[in-house]
This record gives structure tokens, sequence and C-alpha cells, in this order.
């Protein structure tokens, strides 16, 4: 099922903070969040009790969402130690 993808500010300022490496990574998990959020490689998952969804860009950096039916509101891309406010 596709995802429609909203993008924060907050998103789309933590990307261009970004290494161009890591973008493109993040690039590519996009893709895979717009046609399968439950795709593998993301490793979706929520992010204890909260309203937030966690899913992977690689090892260290990872990406914070809100998730209702058939739409994804992206909120924060960065390090994985960063995540921890979220929680």
């Amino acid at each position: 099922m596709a995802q429609k993808i909203i993008t924060a500010p907050s998103f789309k300022k933590n990307y261009r903070q970004l290494p161009w490496q890591i973008q493109q990574k993040v690039d590519k998990q996009l893709r895979f969040l717009v046609g399968n959020p439950y795709h593998p490689s993301l490793k979706m998952h929520r992010l204890g009790e909260t309203g937030y969804w966690e899913f992977y860009i690689d090892f260290p950096y990872r990406a914070v969402c809100r998730r209702s039916e058939g739409e994804v509101e992206l909120l924060f891309v960065g390090t994985h130690r960063l995540i921890d406010r979220w929680k």
C-alpha cells in the first residue's frame, strides 16, 4: 500500500545538515517507505508507548515519524543517539 509522505520543516532542516552520503541513504529508505512501510530494511518500530515511530537509515542514523492511515509525517532524521528525546 503506497504511503503519502508529509515532511515537517524540522525533518527538512535535519536532512540538509546530513552528509551527502547519508542523504542518499535517506532517499533510498524513503522510496521503501512510500511503497511498503514494513519493508525489512526500514525496521520500523514504535518508540516505547509514544505515538512516534522510528525507522533505520543505516546503523547510526534513524528517522522519526508519526503514522496514520495511508500517511506518514516525517519529523526528524539524525543519529540514533538523538532519537532518545522522542521517547
